[in-house]
């Protein structure tokens, strides 16, 4: 088991945070969420693929508008993803 991190190691972690911006947590977030409901289809795994995909499009009107397009499109992909293995 690992030991816990130190009072440290958690302000150092607490300082990396504070450096990121919103808009680049939210990108990564829903970057990060895309990528696990496409993992959780290929897994048949459709109440938690509905879930992350929910997730995602509930943060695409948060995100950077320089990237919006794109994460549209991967959620449009895994929309029409969900309904195949749906139905």
């Amino acid at each position: 088991m690992a030991e816990p991190p130190s009072p440290e190691e958690l302000e150092q972690l607490r300082e990396q945070l504070a450096s990121f911006s919103v808009d680049q947590f939210v990108v990564s977030a829903a970057t990060t969420i895309a990528s696990l409901a496409y993992a959780k289809l290929e897994r048949g795994e459709l109440g938690e693929a509905k879930k992350a995909i929910d997730a995602l499009a509930a943060l695409l009107p948060h995100v950077d508008p320089a990237v919006q397009t794109e994460l549209q499109g991967a959620l449009t992909g895994l929309q029409v993803a969900f309904a195949d293995a749906a139905g």
